[in-house]
């Protein structure tokens, strides 16, 4: 029964989080440019929208209930059933906003599904806990990310645009998160990462946003999943020690990950919706996210 319930807790924090994304991209595509320079300017712009705050609360109750399917069901069951949320968030923006999905979108959302639930299944192959991880290794982990993050926002834009480039730059800073977070809950000195958890979720939250203004949802959010579920498993192989499982189940983790690399550059090859109304301008700097009124 625990298992059950925990497969349908699992499926209404999918929908939970993409309803919560759908709402926070009406929103924030309809804004001025938000801009790292003015933090306080851009956080009383979404702070002062209704309709923004319903949905980042309705995002942050889904993260809730994945926590809570996580404490009644093995890791891989979870995230197995957690991969249809990008199936749920193709159908809302094909069907509610009425966006057609391109067929490179479409296979892009076959191919993530199928990647992320192989990855899913090929934890089943993990039966140890593995280690609590090192200062340096852990370090080393959050720094990389953080750096690679800035390099996607950097760089990126001038080849898959802003929409993809912010997607990737968040799915990276919220794995990020996941990392620290896992650091932090072991206890002891390892509590010290708790600042970089926050930096992490608040940096990727940001970056969201700003990616929801320059694509619509399923190129963002959809991306930003893909390597948000992908890159802790990576995270635990190596910085944690948890195993890489052997036969077919490692050989489904290989695929697994070519596939959400597939099927993230699928997602990538669509650029209208919020884009259409606020032009790339090549590369893109977290100091040039957006102009803002002086005011």
């Amino acid at each position: 029964m625990e298992i059950a319930a925990a497969l349908v807790i699992t499926l209404c924090s999918a929908l939970a989080l993409n309803v919560g994304y759908l709402m926070e991209h009406g929103v924030v595509s309809r804004l001025p440019k938000l801009t790292i320079r003015r933090p306080i300017w851009s956080a009383r712009s979404l702070l002062a929208q209704p309709r923004w705050l319903l949905g980042f609360t309705v995002e942050a109750a889904g993260w809730l209930l994945y926590v809570a399917a996580l404490a009644l069901a093995p890791l891989s069951l979870v995230q197995a059933t957690a991969a249809g949320g990008i199936g749920i968030l193709a159908v809302m923006v094909s069907r509610y906003r009425h966006v057609p999905l391109t067929p490179f979108e479409r296979a892009g959302v076959i191919l993530s599904i199928l990647g992320l639930v192989l990855l899913g299944a090929s934890l089943a192959g993990a039966h140890s806990e593995g280690s609590d991880g090192s200062y340096v290794a852990i370090g080393a982990w959050l720094g990389g990310s953080w750096a690679a993050a800035l390099l996607a926002v950097l760089v990126a834009p001038r080849f898959v645009g802003g929409g993809p480039a912010f997607g990737l730059a968040t799915g990276i800073l919220f794995a990020a998160g996941d990392v620290a977070t896992k650091a932090t809950v072991t206890g002891g000195d390892h509590s010290y990462f708790a600042p970089a958890l926050i930096a992490s979720y608040g940096l990727g939250t940001g970056v969201l946003q700003a990616g929801f203004q320059r694509a619509h949802a399923l190129v963002t959010a959809g991306t930003a999943t893909l390597f948000t579920n992908a890159l802790p498993i990576v995270a635990g192989m190596t910085i944690f020690a948890e195993p890489m499982p052997g036969g077919w189940l490692g050989a489904a983790r290989i695929a697994a990950f070519t596939l959400v690399i597939v099927g993230a550059v699928a997602l990538a090859r669509h650029q209208k919706g919020a884009a259409d109304a606020i032009p790339e301008d090549g590369a893109l700097s977290l100091g040039r996210l957006a102009e803002a009124p002086e005011s």
